[in-house]
């Protein structure tokens, strides 16, 4: 039972890390297919060599590709409808090579239908249910930097045609963000060219790292962002809960170690002649602790070993198993009209794993000492006394 108990807490710790490092990989990969590993933004004025900067960046072996943007806020009108929204402006061109946007477009083929003076717009897919617009149809776009009249200050007005739908499958995405050519968004802005870079980095991992290296390699006037301060919140939050369900679920483990506790003692009062025979034989008391230390040991560490093979075993096969019981019960733990993923994600880690395995087999070994040393005080005498 002190097996099973603590084989059980080990193998439910590995299990639910491994999906909410599953969830968090597949948000986290959503997002990046949509933002860019790193951006540099101008603070004063457009970049006006962007291209000269964009070479002298990718000539670096970390940075793999750069394509130049245009990023303001405005509102969305259709009807009696009107949503905020990010429009961003970029380069057909060049933007497949820092992002996945290509692969996220419905109603077109790919980022080539932004034509420049056209003024056509792709808008995320929640974003034009709330506008009730469909790919054909004409939205008016209102951006804060008006014009100057007579009656004071009018903001600026431009209709644009909508060419396509954004699902990226992360509703903060499909719900707030437009895209639209580069030149276009530069004209209705008034940036005068492109207001920064997006950048694709070898290893996103290395994403921060790398942009504190780029500091040095920009103008004054320019900063650098990476992907995890863009979503520093989101991100923080779910360190936060992945911290405290591992500290809840370690309980479980927590309470296998209890029950090997109360095993070992029932054993050590069980066998308490068999104790004072040994010790009249000439068995030291270091003996005796090291006998029931050992049999802790065993025990911890065969449940810890079942733990980390079954745990491993369910992370591995989660999605067959999820679906296994989504077919035999008629239920949809995920429905894909909610979460956009029609699979249960699971990513064991080894930095999960071992401090896991390492801290189970401490705390096991840790239940062993006072049974042990309430065996090693056993009195021959008085153990023998009515025998």
């Amino acid at each position: 039972m002190s097996v099973t108990s603590i084989a059980l807490g080990v193998a439910a710790l590995i299990i639910v890390l491994s999906v909410m490092n599953g969830f968090q990989k597949e948000v986290r990969d959503r997002m990046l297919s949509v933002i860019a590993h790193v951006e540099v933004t101008s603070a004063a004025g457009p970049l006006d060599d962007w291209e000269g900067l964009a070479k002298h960046l990718t000539a670096r072996s970390d940075v793999v590709a750069a394509a130049p943007y245009v990023q303001g806020q405005g509102l969305f009108n259709s009807g009696n409808v009107v949503r905020g929204a990010l429009v961003k402006g970029i380069d057909p061109a060049y933007e497949p090579s820092v992002s996945e946007l290509n692969t996220h477009i419905l109603g077109a083929d790919s980022l080539e239908v932004l034509k420049p003076g056209e003024f056509g717009v792709i808008l995320g897919r929640d974003l034009a249910a709330m506008l009730r617009v469909r790919v054909g149809d004409k939205v008016a776009l209102l951006v804060p930097e008006g014009n100057m009249t007579p009656a004071g200050i009018v903001p600026r007005v431009k209709q644009f045609r909508v060419t396509g739908l954004l699902s990226s499958g992360h509703y903060e995405y499909d719900s707030t963000m437009a895209l639209v050519h580069i030149k276009d968004a530069a004209a209705l802005f008034r940036t005068g060219g492109p207001k920064g870079l997006r950048l694709k980095v070898n290893d996103m991992e290395r994403a921060p790292e790398i942009a504190s290296e780029l500091r040095f390699d920009l103008p004054d006037n320019c900063y650098v962002t990476d992907w995890s301060k863009q979503n520093r919140t989101w991100f923080a939050a779910v360190q936060v809960e992945k911290r405290m369900m591992g500290i809840i679920l370690f309980l479980i483990v927590l309470v296998g170690a209890f029950g090997l506790v109360s095993s070992l003692v029932m054993t050590v009062t069980e066998k308490q002649s068999d104790i004072a025979i040994l010790r009249t034989l000439g068995a030291s008391p270091r003996s005796i602790l090291a006998i029931f230390v050992l049999q802790g040991a065993i025990v911890g560490f065969v449940g810890v070993a079942a733990g980390v093979a079954g745990g491993l075993l369910v992370a591995y096969n989660v999605d067959a198993i999820v679906s296994t019981i989504e077919a035999a019960f008629g239920v949809a733990f995920l429905p894909k009209e909610i979460y956009f993923i029609s699979n249960m994600p699971s990513d064991p880690r080894l930095s999960d794993i071992v401090p896991i395995a390492l801290c189970s087999f401490l705390l096991s070994l840790a239940a062993t000492l006072y049974p042990s040393w309430r065996a090693a005080k056993t009195h021959p005498a008085e153990a023998l006394r009515y025998e």
